[in-house]
């Protein structure tokens, strides 16, 4: 393909995906209305309606409420056209859990479920997958959470031994033909944080999660963005140099009479390298009696011009999910993303 008809499908392509944006934004519109929440023009607007409605994309609805004029076609976004399955891997102490739902295009659950494993590797990811694509083939895109750094597409360390240095995006896109991304859990808690929370573009936050058994870990938002840098290996904690070996560390985080201390420097740390508005503490081994003695042994080391505002989390499982759910929906979209996309 010549570069100037390559070119010419890329910005068909990306005028397509801002029509798709503006009507599920606006819910429903017309050409007119299209055009001028896009800025491409009617003409434009109308040969990509017409697309997307011949594909089953859009929904025809009709004619607007007359209003002087002549009435116009009403069209709105068909959010049951594909859908996504997304799926939290998560390690336990004597089981592994899957945890999954399957999402329209406007992110409304169509279905969900639960299953306890007591060996979960890529067989067992590969049946659940396939029962979801088999119960539903307009599934297009999935996603999975993962307890482990990951780097392009495979995870390098993880609670889940079998699952480390297994190919599971490619094997699952190969066997499927459908777009696949794998995350980090802390990052997508972070970024459904983030996201539900409303914040501006430029905000940073972090979630930071103390859990019974585990060592600590954390997401990091910087401006906006994902931060996981070079290796994926941002928010990894534990690996801070607190003088203390890991399973010291351990002891320590496990023991309330020193829980507050190693945890206060924990997060400290993140404040004096990110500087966040935010940081959300979450985990079983952190309550809301807890936010504030923490928030004191940061005091000791941060000035409070610099404190963020300490917060509980306390459903982070909703906020993993929604994080998954809406980086896998923004993974069918077109590559906007070379313009504006966050990740």
């Amino acid at each position: 393909m010549s570069p100037i008809s390559n070119n010419t499908t890329q910005i068909k392509k990306m005028n397509q995906e801002l029509v798709r944006q503006a009507l599920r934004a606006m819910r429903q519109g017309t050409k007119s209305m299209v055009a001028q929440a896009t800025g491409l023009s009617v003409a434009t607007c109308g040969s990509i309606l017409n697309e997307l409605l011949g594909n089953g994309e859009l929904l025809e609805l009709g004619m607007e409420e007359p209003s002087g004029g002549r009435p116009a076609r009403l069209y709105k976004y068909n959010e049951h056209f594909s859908y996504v399955a997304c799926i939290l891997i998560k390690a336990g102490v004597k089981t592994h859990s899957l945890t999954y739902k399957v999402a329209n295009l406007a992110g409304e659950t169509i279905e969900e479920g639960y299953q306890e494993h007591a060996r979960v590797d890529l067989a067992a990811v590969h049946r659940l997958v396939d029962q979801i694509i088999g119960q539903f083939p307009q599934i297009r895109a999935v996603g999975l959470g993962v307890p482990g750094a990951v780097h392009q597409g495979v995870m390098n360390t993880s609670d889940i031994r079998e699952l480390v240095n297994v190919p599971l995006e490619a094997s699952i896109r190969e066997k499927h033909g459908v777009e696949v991304i794998i995350e980090n859990d802390m990052n997508l808690t972070v970024y459904g944080f983030y996201r539900k929370q409303g914040y501006e573009e430029e905000t940073s936050v972090a979630v930071a999660t103390f859990i019974e058994g585990s060592l600590p870990g954390a997401g990091l938002m910087v401006n906006g963005h994902i931060h996981r840098g070079s290796t994926r290996f941002a928010g990894e904690i534990a690996f801070l140099p607190l003088g203390m070996s890991q399973e010291e560390q351990f002891r320590q985080l496990h023991d309330r009479s020193t829980f507050h201390a190693l945890a206060g420097r924990m997060v400290s740390s993140l404040i004096a390298v990110m500087n966040p508005e935010t940081i959300a503490l979450t985990g079983s081994l952190v309550g809301h009696a807890d936010v504030e003695l923490i928030r004191q042994e940061c005091l000791k080391s941060i000035p409070e011009m610099h404190m963020p505002q300490l917060t509980l989390l306390e459903h982070p499982e909703e906020d993993y999910m929604y994080g998954l759910i809406t980086m896998t929906l923004e993974s069918l979209a077109y590559s906007l993303q070379l313009v504006e996309k966050r990740l």
